[in-house]
């Protein structure tokens, strides 16, 4: 919804939130549902009607628990069985500068002041250790803005006694706790208010008046920013970027002034903007965001302009490289499929305003946000949250990588008139095994991640892998898959349930990028190993349609199970009898089983 997308006007989403979430829901799209608590130090009612609106326009569906005014401590510490039948999928605490019990005094010493500071932390990470050992969910804490006022002035940031200080220590505890703790996240609201203005943010009369930690007016873009978080735990950030090149990534037009007369480069303050900006989108790939481009050009004026040698961005820099006279609309879905990503999880960057709408209009799905003029750029790139970092794998960091190497595959399979003699020619090598610790990150941000090969559309928080990956009433597999042109990384994961004889398979997901190269059935093999040493005889599947899954619909047919079952709206169940001489249907792939 173009009203809530950043930059978005904050008063007119405050006067029209009833209006927006009735169009929303008018909207049939399909939606994650999740519950969400909100355990608040401050009045969070309007964070909670703000943030309903920026989740449902990013695919999720809340519910809401809220606990009383103030009571945020009570409601985590204390016997609640209010909280505990809401079983929420994420937990928020909202609080603030406001819920610091004590703050150090001018004639405390060295020590009393660490003591304070232990207190104050020991006071918020109690609460932390006993909902993660009671919910298993992911926590969202808000770090602590500054005060609007500083009684040492400057030195209030360096003196131990000042209250910047003692803030500063405190949220760097926070941060401690964030990096040795899995599924904890930090919501910055330091930075916020300090983007937005201290003296705004805080303003006392807000909290006065209506106990609220920062002024009405901020509420919308706090809630913004706190939805990104979620979006990004339950898998629904954009996977990768389709730019323009003249006037997005250089200043000029390659085709009329010569790549030599570009603006890019330290020589003037607008080629300075655009080094500026083409160095944000590179470290936008170091972090696992694919770069393509779509662009009105000759491909030879294209390679040119990437070529210059102010440039930061080259060539092989990106993945695809749409560069004709073909509607970018048209170049786009081409990107799409060719990466075998749906358009939704598109960013279309284009200075353009006439072309950003003909693709809005075009290319449903796609975000196109108006990114303003050159020096506004990374501005709305940055805020808008599309690839907020929840965590980051290893597989994360060489997505680029994988999908050129995808490409490759690619090419060499036109070469071979036999597809079984292209597979071999791979030379694929699998890993499938128990999840362990250092990939359920990754096995949780795939369940999370992956729409079209998802059978049953379930989708699961770390926390609740690690506890089925531990439960004996479960069988877990992830695959690993690398050949000749190198690693896929973590590709597939298959979690069953146990009951007596049977396996019903409740997750069975694997990543687009491997599709037909017969994972499918080296998993197939390893789930009935499984199965054979538990004494299961038989295995039944579920298939779940949606407007993304439709490819696998026939995946068991394939597989070798009967259909048993089918409703009015398409869930089928199937079934496979495991036989005594059951024998690998994957003959291309070796697997490491150990």
């Amino acid at each position: 919804m173009k009203e809530l997308e950043y930059p978005f006007d904050s008063e007119y989403i405050l006067k029209k939130s009833k209006k927006l979430k009735r169009e929303l829901l008018e909207n049939a799209a399909p939606r994650l549902k999740k519950k969400i608590a909100v355990l608040g130090g401050s009045t969070t009612h309007d964070i909670i009607r703000m943030m309903e609106l920026f989740l449902l326009d990013q695919g999720i569906e809340p519910e809401f628990y809220e606990s009383e005014y103030g009571q945020y401590f009570q409601e985590a510490m204390f016997e609640n069985e209010e909280l505990s039948s809401f079983a929420p999928d994420i937990i928020f605490f909202h609080t603030s500068n406001r819920n610091i019990g004590a703050y150090p005094q001018m004639d405390d010493s060295k020590e009393r002041i660490e003591e304070l500071l232990a207190e104050q932390y020991e006071h918020f990470s109690g609460m932390w250790d006993k909902l993660r050992e009671t919910y298993h969910c992911p926590i969202i804490q808000n770090n602590f803005e500054y005060p609007f006022y500083r009684m040492l002035g400057n030195k209030d940031a360096s003196d131990i006694h000042g209250r910047v200080n003692f803030i500063t220590r405190l949220n760097e505890r926070f941060y401690d706790y964030s990096q040795n703790h899995e599924n904890f996240y930090i919501n910055d609201i330091n930075y916020m208010a300090a983007a937005y203005g201290l003296d705004k943010w805080s303003d006392p009369f807000y909290w006065h008046m209506y106990k609220y930690c920062m002024c009405m007016q901020a509420i919308p873009e706090f809630a913004f920013n706190l939805s990104n978080i979620i979006k990004a735990i339950f898998g629904k950030n954009k996977k990768a970027l389709v730019l323009d090149l003249d006037n997005t990534l250089w200043g000029g037009v390659v085709g009329d002034d010569g790549a030599e007369n570009l603006e890019i480069g330290q020589e003037t303050s607008l080629g300075q903007v655009y080094s500026e900006f083409q160095g944000y989108i590179k470290a936008q790939k170091e972090l696992g965001v694919m770069l393509n481009v779509s662009s009105k050009n000759e491909e030879g004026n294209a390679f040119a302009g990437l070529n210059h040698p102010e440039g930061i961005l080259k060539p092989e820099d990106f993945i695809l490289i749409k560069a004709n006279w073909e509607p970018k609309s048209i170049n786009i879905d081409a990107i799409a499929s060719e990466l075998n990503i749906l358009p939704d999880s598109l960013v279309f960057v284009d200075d353009n305003p006439a072309e950003r709408e003909i693709v809005s209009v075009s290319v449903p799905g796609v975000a196109v946000p108006d990114i303003g003029r050159p020096e506004q750029y990374i501005h709305t790139l940055d805020r808008s949250g599309f690839f907020e970092v929840t965590e980051l794998s290893q597989d994360d960091r060489k997505r680029n990588e994988m999908y050129k190497a995808n490409l490759l595959r690619e090419k060499q399979q036109a070469g071979f008139a036999d597809y079984a003699q292209y597979l071999r020619s791979l030379n694929m090598k699998a890993a499938i095994k128990t999840p362990v610790p250092m990939y359920m990150s990754r096995i949780a941000q795939l369940t999370n991640k992956s729409n079209q090969f998802n059978l049953t559309t379930k989708r699961y928080t770390q926390s609740e892998i690690e506890q089925i990956a531990a439960s004996a009433e479960h069988i877990a597999l992830y695959g690993r898959l690398e050949d000749k042109f190198g690693d896929n990384g973590i590709v597939s994961v298959v979690i069953g349930r146990k009951e007596r004889e049977v396996l019903h398979i409740e997750l069975w997901i694997m990543s687009c990028r491997v599709l037909k190269r017969d994972m499918e059935y080296a998993m197939m093999d390893r789930v009935v190993e499984e199965c054979q040493k538990e004494g299961i005889h038989a295995i039944l599947g579920y298939y779940y349609p949606t407007a993304k899954n439709r490819m696998v619909k026939d995946f068991y047919d394939l597989q070798g199970f009967r259909k048993i079952e089918e409703d009015s709206e398409g869930n089928t169940t199937w079934e496979y009898i495991i036989p005594r001489d059951y024998e690998n249907k994957n003959n291309v792939i070796e697997v490491e089983r150990a």
